[in-house]
């Protein structure tokens, strides 16, 4: 086998390699702070885009990418007064993607730091997120 041949190869597998993590990414979420909106991608396609409330003034939602840690279908926060978080995605220590009880802030900042949705919409990204993975699955929170 000529060396051209080889690397031409050795780069087409280089090339393959450094795409696969985008693709492994079945599921993404990305929460807009600025815009309060979050996008759900599906395979590349956008399926969903729904109001959020982020950090309300003297809070802060971290800006990042981060993969799922753990889901809880009905959980309650142990920081704020037991308040009701239902659906919760995980993604960063503390900090989930759930549904809240106060749909009409939706739209404005209005959290702790979480970012939430209305309870429907937090079931649906939850069942996707179940049924694709953690693994598959990537949240991006941007400015």
């Amino acid at each position: 086998m000529s060396r051209s041949l080889v690397s031409v190869l050795f780069s087409a597998l280089v090339l393959t390699l450094a795409a696969l993590p985008a693709q492994a990414d079945r599921l993404v979420a990305r929460v807009s702070i600025s815009e309060q909106v979050m996008h759900v991608y599906h395979h590349g396609q956008l399926l969903y885009e729904w109001p959020v409330s982020t950090a309300r003034s003297g809070k802060i939602t971290p800006t990042g990418t981060w993969r799922p840690q753990f889901l809880s279908r009905n959980h309650r926060s142990s920081r704020y007064n037991n308040a009701p978080m239902p659906y919760a995605v995980f993604y960063s220590g503390h900090y989930a993607i759930h549904g809240t009880d106060e749909v009409g802030r939706l739209g404005r900042p209005a959290s702790a730091g979480c970012v939430r949705l209305h309870p429907s919409n937090a079931r649906t990204f939850f069942d996707m997120v179940r049924a694709e993975g953690m693994a598959q699955t990537r949240v991006i929170v941007v400015r």
